[in-house]
């Protein structure tokens, strides 16, 4: 009985966690739902502030005004081609690199980790990055959406730590006994263990393949090679002006403060529609993205 109550008493400290987190929850998951129904409520209802509960006078001209545009599904075309192929790339040069910093009787072991250390605080800058792409010609060249950015230091830190303290080292000696190189080693013992923490790194270069728009703002101006976030941050900016003129009757004016507010309320379904393949993803990479990175995260 005293075990019992023990386990059932509830303490301030239990009170106080359990607020804090549902108040980072709600931080956020608020503005997600925030978001959703926004761009399902009606312009001016959003335009009055009257939907931070719920859909006011739902609607769906928001998306059916995006989803008219041509563009947008060149965009998501060339977007879902940026991310996947983007993402392997980053994955073939992240994943042998990391395996192979494990290795302490690697030549020049700590000079290589200092040389990518190095690039979390220092970079080139804009100017020398964009005089680099135009000399390798991939200025309006979809290539420089894939290859412009290789390896991120912070996945290899995480990547090299999974190897290093959640495959036995025990495994690689037994495969050197029979033979086995290095090679060897990492295609047959290494990588069908690493299966978590390659979806972990799979899942932070796709979002941030998927959400790159800095790099296409740079070097991509045909529309043809727009990403969707180019895209849709085109269509946005299309419809957000206000133009009112001296010389606009009263029902001019009225429509422009329609077609306004539609813009605004245009905003949320863009967003919606750029976050909704990540949504759909993530739940399916969930489970190895937590046991990925508590594993890697934690060494013996």
């Amino acid at each position: 009985m005293k075990r019992h109550s023990k386990l059932n008493r509830i303490t301030l400290y239990d009170v106080l966690i359990a607020l804090i987190v549902v108040m980072i929850t709600v931080l956020v998951v608020y503005p997600l739902y925030y978001t959703v129904i926004a761009s399902f409520s009606d312009p001016n209802e959003v335009y009055a502030g009257n939907t931070f509960v719920w859909i006011k006078g739902f609607t769906v001209d928001a998306y059916r005004n995006i989803l008219k545009e041509k563009e947008i599904w060149v965009g998501y075309r060339n977007t879902i081609f940026y991310t996947l192929t983007g993402t392997l790339y980053n994955l073939f040069l992240t994943i042998p690199a990391a395996y192979v910093m494990t290795k302490k009787d690697l030549p020049f072991r700590g000079f290589i980790s200092w040389f990518f250390f190095l690039t979390m605080y220092v970079s080139g800058g804009m100017i020398p990055g964009y005089f680099l792409v135009k000399s390798l010609g991939l200025i309006n060249n979809p290539l420089v959406m894939i290859v412009g950015a290789g390896v991120s230091c912070y996945n290899l830190i995480v990547t090299r730590q999974y190897f290093s303290t959640s495959i036995p080292s025990d495994l690689y000696e037994a495969a050197y006994i029979d033979g086995a190189d290095d090679g060897r080693c990492f295609v047959r013992i290494a990588l069908p263990l690493a299966k978590p923490i390659v979806a972990v790194m799979a899942l932070y270069y796709g979002v941030g393949r998927w959400n790159d728009y800095y790099t296409g703002l740079l070097y991509i101006y045909k529309s043809k090679y727009f990403s969707l976030q180019q895209v849709l941050n085109k269509i946005l900016n299309s419809n957000l002006e206000l133009k009112i003129d001296d010389g606009m009757d009263s029902d001019m004016i009225a429509y422009a403060l329609r077609q306004y507010h539609a813009a605004q309320g245009m905003k949320y379904s863009i967003i919606f529609i750029g976050c909704l393949p990540l949504l759909i993803a993530y739940p399916f990479l969930q489970k190895y993205f937590a046991k990925g990175i508590m594993i890697g995260s934690v060494k013996g």
